[in-house]
This record gives structure tokens, C-alpha cells and sequence, in this order.
């Protein structure tokens, strides 16, 4: 049964992208991400006019086929939405106060008591980031070996992290700022908040992300891991560059560890349940009105709630939002307030030290919400 409802699902998919070439805007600008150097680029867009998925590119370096509409893909830092959302679920619960210190739940690593549970989730804590922290002057400091790092992150790449190692050491390092004062986006926030979810409930993470979210929006391709190495099929292929001895290398990073990112970016989604899951959440869903209207509302600095970017868009409207990569792969999630309008993709490609495909990522996701959102309302 499940093979044939996969195989349902992927002609259902095939049908819409070919029904879809009536957009042909939409894979122009999708196949120039590819020409720029992205391996390949699913894209999925739900608006007035309906449903429209496409690709451009390959599912791999070397390859002819075309990346698969609905595969699986890391989705990285959208898994802060997902695990922000759990977070407010509980508070919604009344297991949790937003407000309230984070030491009253977490004693056991001495945070300081001005940090609340809000500040986790707006990343306005001050912690350490600990896959390292870029300053204002250029400076870096390297915290665990994380993509930044080159044949150290690729020769690490299996190993297991515990989610209190990460924490421990993020708090070894001087805070960024004094709790509630600034703004920074720091994977430790999101790691306190998984610990957090399983101090209250006596469960862990992928439990009460499936109680919560997954199971009652039946997302059955999205998967909370913890140290599972493997992506499931269909999926595209993700690559890292690094350089040795002189020579540049790159390597197939499909299977990994996520747990170097734990939850701040381990989750994998296809474009299909990203949809699903950002249109529910902002169409109140899963969440009260009361504290999906905190979660919409920004701080001045970056523009993020708690959990997500809350952005203008060119035609004057606005969306709600988040990104994420992790080392060759990148998905990406939009949604108008209302959830009438949504965007999301999966994006393959070849990751470095250098993040040498930022600009391009930048670039590519401007112009796909320009195109999708332009004439977006208020």
C-alpha cells in the first residue's frame, strides 16, 4: 500500500508540473537558479491561480534526471519554525510561560536569569552561537567544527553530538550581548529550546513535534531526527567542496549526522509538507490567535518573530517566512498572513567554507518572491 500511494503521489506531482508550464515565468526563473549553480531546484507555488510545482536541473552532479518535485530535502533553519511553534504549543498548554527565565526549566546549565523563553525563540538572548559567530569588524569564532570549517566539518560529519555538549559550550564562550538588549541568530537558542520541549514533557523532541504538528497535519514526509544519518527517497543529492592539499575536492554530504545541528536545523521536509505546514500555522491551525499574533510580531532589528522573518514584499505586502540550509541542501517557505499564498522549495547544491553560493541564494530567493509576491496585499 505504501509503495502505490507513493506511486500515486509522484504521478499526481508529474501531472501538476506539466499542467503548470502554463507559468512559464515561474520556471524561467527557476531553471536561471540552476544556470547560476545550483545542482537542482524543486519549487512548489500555491495561489489564485491553484497549484504549480516544476524543477530545473539535476538530482545529482553528473546526472540527466531532473531533482524529484516533492523529494525530501534537509530543510535546516526551517526547523525553528517547527520547533518554535512546538514551543508555543506548550504555552498554549500552560506548561510553559513565554515569559518566564529558561533556568527555571533548564537549572542545570546556570543561564543567566534574564533570559526568558521569548528570547530563545526572537534568538535576542545573547548565548554563543556554537557553529561559531561572526562579529561586526569580519572576525569569526569557530565553535564546533560546522560547514565553515572545510575537511574538518567533512571528516566529522558522522559524528554524534548530545544537544547538552552544544549548550555547554556555547555557555563557555563570553555572551554576545546583555539578555534582551540586541538582536542575533544563534543555533544555541533553538537547541535550548528542544531541551526545553523535553524538560516539560518528559518526551523527546520528535515525539511531541509528531503529537503536536506532524501527526494532526498528517506530514507524513517530514522527520524529526536525532542522529539518523540517511535521507529518504526520492530525494536530490548534496555536495561539499573543501580544499587539500591544493586541490579542491568535492563530496557527496547526502548522508550525514544532523546532530552537529541538532534543532537548529536538523529537520527533513518535502515541498509539499512545508506548504502544508506554514499555510496551517498561519491560518491558525495550530496556534491561538493570541500567541500567533506574537509569533508574527517582529523585532526592529532583523525583522524576526518568534520563530519566523516577518518581511515586506516588493508590491507592498508582506510575508511570513524562514530559510534554511545545511551543507548542500536549502529549502525555502513563504507564506502571505493568510496562508491564501505560498511558496516553497528544495534547493541542491555544492556548500563550502566559504558559502561561495550565498549570493546567488540571496539573489534566487529575491526574485522568486518578487515573482510569487509582488502584487501581494498588504
Amino acid at each position: 500500500m505504501a509503495e502505490m500511494a507513493r506511486k500515486i503521489t509522484e504521478a499526481l506531482d508529474v501531472a501538476q508540473a506539466t499542467a503548470g508550464q502554463d507559468r512559464p515565468e515561474l520556471q524561467k526563473v527557476i531553471q536561471e537558479m540552476a544556470d547560476s549553480g545550483f545542482t537542482g531546484v524543486s519549487l512548489r507555488v500555491h495561489d489564485e491561480r491553484g497549484e504549480w510545482t516544476g524543477s530545473a536541473g539535476v538530482a545529482e552532479l553528473g546526472g540527466i534526471e531532473a531533482p524529484p518535485v516533492d523529494g525530501h530535502v534537509r530543510i535546516g533553519s526551517n526547523t525553528k519554525t517547527f520547533t518554535a511553534t512546538v514551543v508555543l504549543q506548550l504555552v498554549a498548554e500552560g506548561r510553559i510561560g513565554l515569559d518566564t527565565a529558561v533556568d527555571d526549566y533548564l537549572p542545570e546549565f546556570g543561564l543567566d536569569r534574564r533570559i526568558t523563553v521569548r528570547m530563545l525563540l526572537q534568538h535576542t538572548s545573547g548565548v554563543f552561537n556554537f557553529t561559531g559567530e561572526y562579529f561586526e569588524d569580519g572576525t569569526f569564532v569557530p565553535g564546533i567544527p560546522a560547514t565553515m570549517a572545510g575537511k574538518q566539518w567533512v571528516d566529522n560529519r558522522f559524528h554524534t553530538y548530545q544537544p547538552e555538549e552544544l549548550v555547554r559550550l556555547a555557555l563557555s564562550k563570553p555572551a554576545r550581548f546583555e539578555p534582551g538588549t540586541d538582536w542575533s541568530y544563534a543555533n544555541t537558542n533553538y537547541v535550548l529550546a528542544r531541551l526545553l520541549i523535553e524538560k516539560v514533557t518528559g518526551r523527546s523532541v520528535a515525539e511531541e513535534m509528531h503529537r503536536l504538528i506532524l501527526g494532526p497535519l498528517g506530514l507524513t514526509g517530514t522527520i524529526q531526527p536525532t542522529s539518523e544519518t540517511d535521507v529518504p527517497a526520492p530525494h536530490a543529492r548534496a555536495y561539499y567542496r573543501y580544499e587539500e592539499g591544493g586541490q579542491t575536492r568535492t563530496v557527496d554530504v547526502t548522508s550525514q549526522n544532523p546532530s552537529w545541528i541538532s534543532s537548529g536545523g536538523d529537520m527533513i521536509s518535502t515541498t509539499r509538507d512545508l506548504h502544508t505546514f506554514i499555510s496551517a500555522l498561519v491560518g491558525g491551525k495550530l496556534l491561538p490567535a493570541e500567541l500567533l499574533a506574537e509569533m508574527c510580531t517582529p523585532e526592529s532589528k532583523a525583522g524576526y518573530g518568534l520563530g519566523v522573518f516577518v518581511q515586506e514584499t516588493p508590491g507592498g505586502g508582506t510575508v511570513i517566512t524562514h530559510n534554511g540550509g545545511m551543507a548542500g541542501d536549502a529549502a525555502l517557505m513563504y507564506s502571505t498572513p493568510d496562508g491564501s499564498r505560498t511558496l516553497t522549495a528544495a534547493l541542491n547544491y555544492a556548500d563550502d567554507a566559504a558559502l561561495s553560493m550565498g549570493a546567488a541564494f540571496q539573489e534566487a530567493t529575491q526574485r522568486l518572491v518578487a515573482e510569487v509576491f509582488g502584487s501581494a496585499q498588504a
